[in-house]
């Protein structure tokens, strides 16, 4: 099991750009945000990769934690991890809120793999959840729902490493999961970019819920533009 700590600088941030400034500007700071790297072939059968991170504000820093499997004999560890996590963001460190990125996806895997393990945990009894995805279409009124890398694109965040396909991280993982012997195979190049891979969708879901307000000038213009055209 790859286990994962790191603490992450926060770029300089206006307050008043963040989601739902208007009804609670505190909510960044009670918030994990959350993404997944799975492996689902007909169902869910495990979790690659587990990242979270949370706002520390008498730091100004993001505390980033990861979890990766190296086997199949840890699908059961991670989800223990996991639960471990979410209880201690919960219980010590006071947090409400998960902020996800299309998180309907994460939940339906870690839920059914909860289940199928016999980890007595569920998610949203202890955290609201805010799909920023969810959140996106509400002002835009787009049924077609946007990507991660091009809602980062909007909030003008630019990914600090190499992007991936979700594809190849499952193909991934299904070797994993089948041959024990693999990781030990694996290039440790390929191991980081995976866990990079991670750290940034984790981290930019911060970077977008903060700075929110990007978002909105931007689907002003597109409406702007539109009235320009008529």
């Amino acid at each position: 099991m790859r286990i994962l700590e790191q603490y992450c600088n926060v770029e300089e941030f206006d307050v008043g750009s963040v989601l739902n400034g208007s009804v609670d500007v505190e909510v960044y700071k009670h918030a994990i945000y959350f993404d997944l790297e799975h492996y689902v072939y007909k169902k869910p059968i495990c979790i690659g990769v587990f990242g979270c991170c949370y706002y520390d504000d008498n730091l100004n820093k993001l505390k980033v934690t990861q979890y990766m499997i190296e086997n199949k004999y840890e699908i059961h560890t991670l989800l223990l991890l996991a639960k471990d996590y979410f209880k201690k963001m919960y219980s010590e460190l006071n947090k409400k809120y998960i902020v996800t990125f299309s998180g309907n996806n994460d939940f339906t895997v870690i839920n059914y793999l909860f289940n199928q393990y016999n980890v007595d945990f569920y998610i949203k009894n202890y955290f609201e959840e805010i799909d920023l995805q969810k959140e996106f279409s509400k002002i835009s009124k787009n049924k077609d729902n946007i990507g991660l890398k091009n809602l980062e694109k909007i909030a003008g965040i630019d990914r600090k490493n190499e992007l991936m396909s979700g594809v190849t991280i499952a193909k991934t993982f299904a070797k994993i999961v089948k041959d024990h012997d693999y990781i030990n195979r694996i290039p440790e190049d390929k191991v980081k970019k995976i866990l990079n891979y991670n750290l940034d969708d984790v981290v930019n879901l911060f970077y977008i819920y903060i700075r929110w307000r990007n978002i909105e000038k931007y689907i002003l213009n597109l409406k702007e533009d539109l009235q320009d055209d008529l």
